[in-house]
């Protein structure tokens, strides 16, 4: 298998809800930017974490995406988070999801998120677990 699932093409409502903007998608690496608004506010004027592990959750599900074979769905089943780094109101977040390991019944992404000045804001590992879909 070498084709990109279309799936991993369609981002759910989810993603335009906190404002994600896919840039590229491959097999090998995902990437976004996120235009950091008030209502990503945390109440000190920084991305509130859960608004960066969810960015991070739909990178790795877009990348574990990528790489279904048809008739396959994902679900994450374990994601950890470490923070190094506010994202300020205003910024942006960038965001590169890379494989860690790509098996038969799980893979594991690892999500590294920056801002504008280059800073590590936040680098996350998740595994995800490949689904058969019911018939």
């Amino acid at each position: 298998m070498t084709d990109v699932n279309p799936m991993a093409y369609q981002q759910p409502p989810f993603a335009d809800f906190l404002g994600l903007k896919v840039t590229l998608v491959s097999r090998d690496r995902v990437t976004a930017e996120l235009v950091v608004r008030q209502e990503l506010n945390n109440r000190y004027n920084i991305m509130h974490g859960g608004a960066i592990m969810a960015l991070a959750d739909n990178m790795g599900g877009t990348a574990a995406s990528a790489n279904l074979a048809e008739g396959q769905t994902t679900t994450t089943i374990e994601s950890k988070t470490n923070f190094f780094a506010a994202v300020p109101i205003g910024d942006t977040a960038f965001a590169e999801c890379i494989p860690l390991h790509r098996g038969r019944t799980t893979m594991v992404w690892q999500t590294r998120i920056t801002r504008k000045d280059g800073r590590l804001c936040a680098m996350v590992t998740q595994t995800q677990m490949v689904l058969d879909k019911k018939k």
